[in-house]
């Protein structure tokens, strides 16, 4: 990957991840609001368990794709998570917002998919662990014996 093509993913996976983790913070700083709002689309038990988990995995995953860090883990992670998601939250098509939400989702996991597929690119930690994994791999001299004079 040249280096233009690795800014370019670089700058795709900031904008990802800053979606992931401003929805994670909205969530911690609405929590009323928006339990009200899965109470409000059918999801009446276990409501709190739920968005915990919301929150957990959007900020776990947003910092994964942000980082490129395990960013492929990071990826499928929420590709789990946006599938159901987009199913229960944006199906009302009747509402043309629901439906620019619904195709916004579809978007947003194609763009995890990449990233799940190919990986973070050339600059992330991921590939940084991978050179010094390379580095450390290989030997660089030739094995000596410590000869000792006794």
């Amino acid at each position: 990957m040249t280096r233009d093509y690795a800014s370019i993913s670089l700058i795709g996976r900031i904008l990802v991840g800053i979606l992931f983790l401003m929805s994670g913070v909205h969530k911690i700083a609405d929590p009323q609001g928006t339990q009200q709002y899965m109470i409000a689309m059918g999801m009446t038990s276990m409501t709190t368990l739920l968005y915990v988990g919301a929150i957990v995995v959007e900020l776990a995953g947003g910092v994964s794709i942000l980082l490129g860090y395990r960013a492929r883990a990071g990826a499928w992670l929420l590709v789990l998570f946006m599938i159901p998601t987009t199913l229960i939250f944006h199906t009302n098509f009747a509402d043309p917002n629901q439906m620019i939400h619904f195709l916004k989702n579809l978007a947003i996991i194609g763009g995890l998919f990449y990233v799940g597929m190919y990986g973070a690119g050339r600059l992330s930690m991921d590939a940084g662990l991978e050179r010094v994994e390379s580095i450390t791999a290989e030997p660089r001299l030739p094995n000596f014996k410590k000869v000792v004079n006794r």
